[in-house]
């Protein structure tokens, strides 16, 4: 087990009727930036007990954070938040929103020339940020209570991350009931891209961390579990529950600890979005499959105790298939034919925005241009 410093000062208000706990939570000094996307929280009745909560708060509202939230939607708002001298942010929504959310109170502090560079620079850039705090409606990036951010550039054609200590929540609100009326395909995506975090901390190499390894395995045997429960019983709260923490363990930067990471499968998606337009846990189902076979060698010990532990099955081979029919049985396509991409093209355009940046990913820091354009080609 490697050297690590943990460090998650996330304050998390978990179960029904939490919502209401934002009211001491907040300055009651502070004007408010409310943060939220499409229409969604008004008829889920989220927005109205916001609202309440905050009814003693000055409170200005921003609405229109999209599913990959843009960049330039973002500095939209850092110039509502400079004007009315707002200074504390709460994003209510999906882990879109609170990346948005936390890009938001990074650039309004920002110093440099350009905003992008805070994305450019993976987060380096970050000195300060405004607080932010989160109402979760969307089980999935886990970005309630870690530092991680995506943003999206859409006249670039970009998507890029950054991570900073000073972009985690000051608290999380994380309702179960507010999930009951979230698509299926919400639903879907979220238990994909928990289960797919889980993995890009795990599925390395053995690392002398036994504790570390279990609590990962924990995280996917619960999503195996309640994943196919929630979406079948979308008003079961005891499995919407589980659904939910899953996916803020999954990323909160607990299992990370002492181990080696990847990550290649997500910088991979990251330009897949970018280019045709996926849904984030779209490419992931896509992509993390084409990592394990493209390295199956390097994986091939964690892999079989994968299957092993969470599968019952004793080949690397047989948990990567076992992996792929689960998310078919949860409605989740795994190959690029099934979205009308070809591989190829994928391939060329992925390995060129690699190698236009110089850039290496993976566990040993050896996926690359050619090895991503070689992992694209292996999900035709």
């Amino acid at each position: 087990m490697q050297n690590f410093v943990y460090k998650n000062p996330t304050e998390i208000l978990f179960g029904r009727g939490m919502i209401a706990k934002i009211a001491t939570r907040v300055p009651s000094s502070a004007p408010v930036l409310f943060l939220y996307g499409g229409g969604s929280i008004k008829r889920n009745g989220v927005y109205d007990q916001v609202k309440s909560a905050l009814k003693k708060h000055r409170v200005v509202e921003f609405a229109g954070i999209e599913a990959n939230p843009l960049y330039e939607t973002c500095l939209r708002a850092v110039d509502v938040v400079k004007r009315e001298h707002i200074n504390f942010i709460l994003a209510v929504g999906g882990g879109s929103v609170l990346d948005a959310g936390k890009f938001i109170a990074a650039a309004t502090c920002f110093t440099g020339a350009d905003p992008w560079d805070i994305l450019r620079s993976g987060g380096d850039g970050v000195k300060a940020a405004l607080p932010v705090g989160t109402v979760l409606t969307l089980p999935a990036t886990g970005s309630e209570a870690n530092g991680n951010s995506v943003i999206s550039r859409r006249t670039t054609q970009e998507k890029l991350p950054f991570t900073s200590n000073h972009s985690f929540p000051v608290f999380s609100v994380l309702d179960p009931e507010t999930t009951f009326t979230l698509p299926q395909k919400q639903v879907r995506n979220g238990v994909v891209d928990a289960f797919a975090h889980v993995m890009e901390q795990y599925m390395t190499y053995p690392a002398d961390a036994p504790l570390q390894d279990r609590l990962a395995e924990s995280v996917l045997q619960t999503l195996v579990e309640v994943g196919p429960m929630t979406l079948a019983e979308p008003r079961n709260y005891e499995a919407r529950a589980s659904f939910m923490w899953s996916a803020t363990l999954a990323l909160n930067t607990l299992i990370s600890c002492g181990v080696p990471q990847d990550w290649a499968t997500h910088m991979i998606g990251h330009e897949m979005t970018a280019f045709y337009g996926l849904d984030h846990a779209e490419t992931l189902a896509i992509v993390m499959l084409g990592v394990w076979q493209h390295k199956l060698a390097q994986k091939n010990a964690k892999l079989e105790q994968y299957g092993r532990r969470v599968w019952n099955v004793t080949s690397a081979e047989a948990a990567i298939a076992k992996t792929e029919a689960f998310f078919n049985s949860i409605g989740m396509l795994t190959c690029l034919g099934a979205y009308k991409i070809s591989a190829e093209d994928a391939a060329a355009k992925v390995s060129a925005r690699f190698a236009e940046r110089k850039v290496v990913f993976g566990e040993h820091g050896d996926i690359g241009p050619d090895a991503a354009a070689a992992i694209l080609r292996l999900r035709a």
